[in-house]
């Protein structure tokens, strides 16, 4: 994947981002746990039911939630806001979102954050977990580069990208603790030694697919965030992001000549499953609305097609 193909792909896709001109806070509250998975609760009361009536606590939990307008699914459970009811008047959906990067093989901690911090603050904190997460990848990536005999301008990428995700982590630590989240610990397991089939095969996944589709987010985040600050944090970043996944399929490019074709159909494999979990992971992500107009995160349904868009020009029938 050459400058030539990549960057005008970004460019037209980035168009199709609306202009944010506002700079506000926000309010509402959730927590994360692994995977994007974060629970919301909801009185039942105010879920209109099939009828148009109200719903009632007789209704499946996942049918409350799927009504709520919530990518939901479970675990999902009832609560009783006060222990005086005589049934439960709230159902707890579990949802997610969407945040992409390069997430090293071994990544132990999941970036959640306690119950009740600020919701830019969660996701924000989450971000500056997976930047931080992409520091030892990317170390991990030069060390490997250098030891198959990769040529000298990749490696040297591999370690400035490094750098750049200290950076990266940094800033998103800043907009975290901005909005009232601490920065997630950072546990990851010691690295083995491994193939250049087993590197091509991460890169093709981490890399060529989810990395190259957080440097998209990054570019459309910086043009849509009503937050002033987001804007400018992750306006520094984009550029920053792109160059990695340009990095990623220069990698790519490389491994593949080196592999004999049984492994290229597999690195090939992974990278179309890659393709397909990033679309399941993007149509059932959810933010909601206020947190996604400040972040400048897409919908969910937005985000499935811009994935789409994405695996159209980079790998065609990926998602036939």
């Amino acid at each position: 994947m050459s400058r030539r193909t990549l960057r005008p792909v970004f460019k037209r896709l980035w168009l199709l981002a609306p202009v944010a001109t506002l700079g506000l806070g926000c309010s509402s509250t959730w927590s994360c746990d692994k995977d994007g998975v974060y629970p919301e609760s909801f009185r039942i009361a105010d879920i209109p039911s099939e009828d148009g009536g109200v719903s009632t606590a007789d209704t499946a939990c996942e049918e409350l939630c799927r009504r709520a307008a919530y990518h939901g699914g479970p675990p999902c459970s009832f609560s009783r806001s006060s222990e005086s009811l005589p049934e439960p008047d709230e159902v707890n959906c579990h949802v997610m979102y969407i945040c992409e990067g390069r997430r090293p093989e071994g990544l132990c901690s999941d970036g959640a954050v306690a119950t009740g911090t600020p919701a830019l603050g969660a996701l924000f904190a989450r971000m500056a977990h997976l930047e931080a997460a992409s520091v030892p990848a990317f170390e991990r990536l030069a060390d490997e580069l250098a030891s198959h005999g990769a040529p000298e301008h990749l490696v040297r990428a591999a370690r400035r990208a490094a750098k750049d995700e200290v950076r990266h982590a940094s800033a998103m630590e800043s907009l975290a603790r901005r909005h009232g989240a601490p920065m997630p610990e950072l546990t990851v397991a010691p690295f083995q030694a491994r193939s250049l089939e087993a590197l091509a095969i991460e890169n093709a996944v981490e890399g060529c697919v989810r990395e190259t589709f957080g440097a998209l987010l990054a570019g459309w985040q910086a043009r849509s965030a009503e937050d002033a600050k987001v804007r400018q944090s992750l306006g520094a970043i984009a550029p920053d992001e792109l160059m990695h996944a340009e990095l990623s399929w220069a990698i790519d490019a490389w491994a593949m000549e080196r592999l004999s074709p049984e492994a290229r159909e597999r690195v090939e494999k992974a990278r179309r499953e890659a393709w397909r979990d990033l679309e399941h992971d993007a149509s059932t992500s959810h933010l909601p609305d206020e947190v996604a107009r400040h972040s400048g995160l897409p919908s969910a349904d937005l985000a499935r097609r811009l994935v789409r868009e994405l695996a159209s020009e980079l790998m065609p029938g990926a998602l036939a």
